[in-house]
């Protein structure tokens, strides 16, 4: 995978980032964190998840309609919390290896992952207002931690 292109939100930068298990991607001219939103393919999508921050994994597809409603609301949030988390998006028609081992009975699903670990999941499109909380709870949880 050779990276995502993505524009700083604090000085329009555009920045390639790549798969990376440390740090978080920051601004080569500004140095402010940056969204991290990643579109996954199967052959890169472990390496996607080797991070030093929550993840949260976007399973989707295409013709799914209530997966179209959720992912702005989920961009949203990753790009308000640049630095915090990471946001793996897969379309599980082009996965069904990577389906089966997270046994996806359902889409919209959501999983958050810390140490590659699964720590929670939301399946459905729940109104936004539910979602946010849900995906901020999520982080709370983890600064609790001691993260």
């Amino acid at each position: 995978m050779t990276g995502s292109i993505v524009t700083c939100p604090n000085c329009g930068t555009r920045n390639r980032i790549a798969a990376r298990g440390d740090g978080v991607p920051r601004c080569a001219n500004c140095h402010e964190p940056l969204p991290w939103i990643v579109e996954a393919d199967p052959a890169g999508f472990d390496a996607e998840l080797e991070t030093s921050v929550p993840v949260v994994v976007d399973l989707w597809a295409p013709w799914c309609g209530p997966c179209r409603w959720i992912a702005p609301v989920v961009e949203d949030f990753a790009r308000s919390h640049a630095g915090q988390v990471k946001l793996v998006k897969l379309d599980i028609d082009t996965a069904p290896q990577i389906a089966a081992r997270y046994e996806v009975r359902g889409i919209p699903l959501l999983l958050v992952l810390v140490d590659g670990q699964e720590v929670d999941r939301l399946a459905g499109a729940p109104p936004r207002p539910d979602l946010e909380a849900w995906l901020q709870r999520q982080l709370g949880a983890r600064a609790e931690a001691g993260a």
